[in-house]
């Protein structure tokens, strides 16, 4: 939902298209997704009659790793790249996972892990019966970032930008720099006031403007 107003912000010849995955929003009833390779063939094949004009991927935390994995899967399936990935948030794809799994911790325990993180809400947190309607949800987006095994391929022939918070202590700026590996083109990276959600910033959508340009 926090992307629908970013076309404000942006170039008018730039249209924002946010992905709605099952488990969210008025696709709430449907069963969320928990392992990657499936949603990005999911997605993959529901943007197909969009890529004949010119487009960009933008993901923050997980979503980095689903960006850049459907760029790979498009690239094999229709031979076409974006013309720029965008990646926040994430680290690259080749780092292995340094914290232990949680999406299969007793509910307490997986809870008190979200708290850790920062970034789900206090209030809902402390809701018991919204908590029971979001947490399969939650261990689903946590399955799909646990269970995901990188595979060795070519870089990706677009450019890479990524973005990460300076008070960010689970993706760090190497984790970032990282991403530079997958491109065979240019790479930049930008750092911006915040933690891991870092998102909600004027500055951000200067960058993306910038970077579209």
């Amino acid at each position: 939902m926090i992307f629908r107003t970013w076309s404000d912000s942006l170039p008018a010849d730039v249209e924002v298209c946010p992905v709605q995955l099952p488990g969210r929003g008025t696709r709430v009833t449907e069963r969320p997704f928990t392992r990657l390779s499936p949603l990005v063939e999911a997605l993959a094949q529901a943007l197909a009659p969009f890529l004949d004009r010119p487009f960009a991927f933008f993901g923050h935390s997980l979503g980095a790793l689903v960006s850049f994995e459907l760029a790979r899967q498009i690239r094999r399936q229709y031979g076409v790249h974006p013309v720029r990935l965008f990646v926040s948030a994430g680290g690259a794809p080749q780092i292995p996972h340094r914290v232990p799994p949680i999406h299969t911790l007793p509910d307490k325990e997986f809870i008190v892990e979200l708290r850790r993180l920062n970034g789900t809400p206090s209030e809902l947190l402390d809701h018991e019966e919204l908590m029971g309607i979001m947490l399969p949800l939650l261990r689903a987006d946590f399955a799909v970032y646990e269970t995901y095994v990188y595979s060795t391929e070519p870089p990706l022939n677009c450019p890479i930008s990524a973005f990460g918070g300076l008070r960010d202590h689970r993706v760090n700026d190497s984790d970032l720099e990282a991403w530079r590996a997958q491109t065979n083109v240019s790479f930049s990276l930008q750092m911006f006031p915040g933690d891991h959600f870092f998102l909600r910033q004027p500055l951000l959508l200067q960058a993306l403007s910038q970077e579209l340009q």
